[in-house]
């Protein structure tokens, strides 16, 4: 029996930063946009090469806050599997899925836009899992924490909660989100724990309300539902408190990976029977971590790293 299986991808991450004056950020439209001259070679400053996607990030997060954790995904072949493969062996996750024909997950990520970041995703074999490549006999868990997937990955998904009794976390990105409510209902019928940004949990809800009341029609959704909203905190709500952590100053070197990291961090918190406002100190300090260097997974802290860093400097919990 394992504390959390995570079903999700897995990517082979590539960041890079320029100083170039040829990019420019631009205005278009109301939202800024990164702006390259066509035919141009731009030189690069700086390159690092590390892993990513929902499913690995968060099984990380989650083995080395002290969960027995497994992984659910799909893998291509080659040589960007094996790396993957080599850092769930590292970290001594069982993979629960199967490698397939085909290229595993590749982003590209530019960094450095204005303390923010462009990421060109490639899903490779990600959305490719079907049900006959899950042994359910392994499916055994006090929780599932199921990050987005698309395609014959997320039918399987709705095939797998359906027919489980365990807890379900479900954390869906914006290409998730845009299809809303019903077309999620299989998956969110099973939902425990509801964990989403703001623009998310507008598009979710096709609602432009403030957080409180976007709190509110999650809620029915879930019985615990979070919103997180970038440097302004994150906020939770369960039917009784609603909560926001505050957020302190902090290094912010790179933001990919700090939506995982934080989800795994308040869901931990949850399965070691911690209050909801423990739940939002640990998924700030788990994602405070992460943003402070390159890589969505180098700088995920350990349990008891974690509690060191919560004794240092403990996040202010406020009721709304």
């Amino acid at each position: 029996m394992f504390d959390v299986i995570t079903i999700g991808s897995a990517t082979v991450d590539i960041f890079i930063k320029t100083k170039s004056k040829q990019v420019d950020i631009e205005k278009v439209h109301g939202h800024e946009d990164v702006c390259l001259p066509v035919g141009s070679k731009i030189l690069i400053d700086e390159l690092y090469t590390s892993t990513g996607g929902g499913g690995t990030n968060s099984a990380v997060s989650f083995k080395r806050l002290g969960l027995k954790t497994a992984w659910l995904g799909v893998l291509g072949k080659g040589h960007n599997s094996r790396i993957v493969k080599d850092v769930i062996k590292n970290e001594k996750i069982p993979f629960l899925g199967k490698e397939k024909q085909g290229e595993t997950g590749f982003s590209v990520i530019l960094t450095g836009l204005n303390k923010n970041r462009t990421i060109l995703a490639y899903k490779g074999v990600n959305d490719k899992l079907s049900l006959n490549d899950v042994d359910k006999s392994k499916l055994k868990a006090r929780w599932f924490y199921c990050s987005s997937m698309l395609g014959k990955s997320l039918k399987t998904v709705f095939n797998i909660v359906r027919s489980s009794k365990a807890k379900v976390a479900f954390n869906p990105s914006t290409y998730l989100a845009i299809k809303g409510r019903k077309f999620l209902s299989p998956l969110l019928k099973k939902t425990d724990l509801l964990i989403l940004n703001k623009e998310e949990a507008q598009y979710l809800l096709n609602s432009k309300a403030k957080i409180n009341m976007l709190l509110k029609k999650l809620q029915k959704l879930s019985p615990v539902v979070v919103i997180t909203d970038g440097p302004k905190g994150a906020y939770a709500f369960d039917g009784k408190e609603m909560l926001k952590v505050v957020p302190f100053k902090t290094v912010i070197v790179e933001t990919t990976g700090a939506g995982d990291s934080f989800a795994s961090g308040f869901l931990a918190a949850l399965i070691y029977g911690k209050s909801v406002a423990d739940c939002l100190r640990w998924g700030y300090a788990q994602a405070v971590s992460v943003l402070s260097h390159f890589g969505a997974k180098e700088k995920l802290l350990k349990k008891s790293e974690l509690e060191r860093f919560l004794r240092k400097k403990k996040a202010k919990v406020v009721r709304l």
